[in-house]
């Protein structure tokens, strides 16, 4: 990517200044600002330099048509989440270190070896392993689901907020396994949603390949260790204060938190 523009490091610079202060942006400031997902990317990686951690993973989002069509977009998005923003399982996560959160059942795919953009999905499943996962998008800007702007959402890390992940699981799947696993989320034993792998671009590990072929594209690797949120099962419902469980019907067990 080329250089960062003075504009778009103003931008970064407000994101992480509302990131600090838990004082939300306002969208239409920002709508002209930036126009273009290559202007997007290099607001994202100056606003992710600002946090001074090292970047431990990526999340991807738009991974169904539904979030698709919301957000005006024919192709996923990336954002950086670094140190810090991933959770284990059984943990509790701060109400007050995040904005407005949704909630997110995912599967979390974690690199045991550097990954490749000539890698097929085959490959890239015997190079990982895989864990259940509820990540808790979040956003720097107010009133932001689902009315914030797809270069902005790029801008703002493509909403990154916490991932609770799980271990990752013991069990053998194929490739074909990992497109039908099913997952119900709920609230203090109440159910709020349920969904698919199949809602992930039809298969959880093209939206891993997907993100390996674009970070490529773009000059960054994929090495040993990198963690990814690989796209929602299911239409995020917002998140408030509460005792949350995604329950997988098979492969990766029951993923717990607490946010408080």
């Amino acid at each position: 990517m080329s250089e960062t523009t003075k504009q778009e490091q103003t931008v970064a610079n407000d994101l992480y200044q509302a990131l600090t202060t838990k004082k939300p942006l306002t969208m239409a400031d920002y709508d002209a600002k930036v126009t273009d997902y290559d202007s997007a990317y290099r607001v994202q990686w100056a606003f992710t330099a600002l946090k001074n951690k090292p970047v431990a993973g990526y999340k991807v989002s738009l991974t169904s048509e539904e979030t698709q069509k919301m957000f005006d977009s024919d192709s996923p998005f990336y954002g950086a989440e670094v140190e810090g923003s991933w959770v284990k399982s059984g943990e509790t996560v701060p109400f007050s270190d995040l904005m407005d959160p949704l909630l997110e059942v995912e599967l979390v795919f974690t690199a045991n070896e550097a990954l490749t953009p000539e890698d097929s999905v085959e490959d890239l499943l015997k190079k990982t392993s895989v864990s259940g996962a509820v990540e808790l998008p979040d956003s720097r800007f107010a009133d932001w689901f689902p009315a914030l702007g797809k270069y902005l959402v790029v801008s703002d890390s493509a909403v990154a907020g916490r991932v609770v992940y799980a271990p990752a699981s013991k069990d053998s799947f194929t490739v074909d396994d990992l497109a039908n696993v099913h997952a119900t989320l709920t609230k203090d034993g109440e159910e709020l949603a349920n969904g698919a792998s199949s809602e992930v671009l039809g298969n959880p590990l093209n939206s891993l390949k997907w993100l390996v072929e674009k970070l490529a594209a773009q000059g960054h690797d994929f090495p040993a260790g990198t963690k990814v949120s690989s796209g929602t099962f299911l239409l995020p419902p917002h998140a408030t204060k509460g005792h949350y469980e995604a329950k997988f019907d098979k492969y990766f067990g029951t993923v717990s938190f607490d946010l408080n």
